[in-house]
């Protein structure tokens, strides 16, 4: 039972003894939110969106930070033992996640809030290691993800659901897990959320539900808009340059192209050879313009300027949202881009 459950049932208890709610202290008188720490900030303002004044919500990764290069602290081992959730991306993503856990010694439930989407593979540069072969497609997982149980094991079940069983700090295998930048996806992401809250705080499942309703029909309306408005981009200007290989959703689900200097991994990076390679397929492309990203080195996208000509088009949010402005939310974040990209393609044609 969670704390909030306890405390509503204490609630019911005191004032059915006789004693009236005005007389409870504040304590008891209004339950405590529903901690929950997320992995990084899109989730962090997904969660917080369903279940607006009914939880409170840590990222372990905040607004600008690199997933890819984090490195937990003890005070992150503490948030998670204090939590009652955890939310996490899966599909490999965290690849630090696991170690995180036990040595919080979590017991709580803990959300793959990709499961259900359907994902696509990495066939990417050589610098991402070899997945665990294994089937990424959740269309058919059972979503419930029970993790009461002792740590004490070798985290197969964990491994699989959340980070293909990789011990290594930056594995991502062979599946793209950047499944938010295709907003289906987010529309999976928010229902897997809505289910956990309502799992974890009953007392409060209407309201969550509630809440994602409007989440997703706002989600619904953005990825309308969105294939609209790119289907208007000449085909010739359709191909795009980004530092990592983030938005390869995105691209499948509006219909542009896409190349970068690293794979999935913003730590890789590329040799002598792959940026002449990739400087000579960018230079004989019909590429119109690169971009940068709000948690990534703009070393190499400004060398590939240099090198080849092709205009910076503006800053893409990636991997992470902004701490204010219009990429603080994941539907701002996601309209940033959009505008960004319409402008760039579509300017001096």
């Amino acid at each position: 039972m969670s704390r909030q459950s306890i405390a509503s049932t204490l609630l019911k208890g005191l004032i059915a003894g006789g004693l009236s709610v005005a007389a409870l202290s504040p304590i008891y008188a209004q339950a405590e939110p529903l901690k929950v720490v997320t992995s990084f900030s899109i989730l962090d303002d997904m969660v917080e969106t369903i279940g607006a004044d009914h939880v409170s919500v840590t990222s372990l990764v905040g607004p600008d930070g690199d997933v890819h290069a984090f490195s937990p602290k003890p005070s992150d081992a503490q948030s998670l033992a204090d939590a009652d959730l955890i939310v996490v991306n899966g599909l490999q993503l965290e690849g630090w996640i696991d170690r995180l856990i036990d040595a919080s010694e979590y017991q709580g439930d803990i959300v793959v809030a990709s499961d259900g989407v359907k994902t696509r593979p990495f066939e990417g540069h050589g610098d991402e290691d070899e997945g665990d072969g294994h089937d990424h497609d959740h269309d058919d997982h059972d979503h419930d993800h029970d993790h009461d149980h002792d740590h004490d094991h070798d985290h197969d079940e964990h491994d699989q659901a959340a980070n293909g069983g990789e011990e290594g700090h930056h594995h991502h295998g062979d599946v793209d897990p950047h499944a938010w930048q295709d907003l289906e996806n987010g529309e999976q992401y928010a229902r897997n959320i809505r289910d956990a809250l309502v799992k974890a705080d009953p007392d409060h499942a209407d309201d969550y539900r509630a809440n994602a309703k409007q989440y997703i029909e706002k989600m619904e309306a953005l990825d309308t808009e969105t294939k609209q408005r790119m289907a208007q981009i000449p085909e010739q200007n359709r191909l795009i340059i980004t530092s990592h290989d983030a938005f390869g959703y995105f691209a499948d689900a509006y219909g542009l192209e896409l190349l970068s200097p690293v794979g999935i991994n913003t730590l890789a990076e590329p040799s002598a050879s792959d940026m002449a390679q990739l400087t000579q397929q960018i230079e004989s492309s019909h590429a119109k313009a690169l971009f940068l990203e709000n948690m990534s080195n703009p070393a190499l996208i400004n060398q590939l300027h240099e090198e080849t000509g092709i205009a910076i088009g503006g800053t893409l949010y990636a991997d992470a949202l902004t701490p204010d402005g219009e990429g603080s939310t994941y539907l701002g974040m996601f309209q940033h881009n959009v505008d960004t990209l319409i402008e760039a393609l579509t300017t001096n044609d």
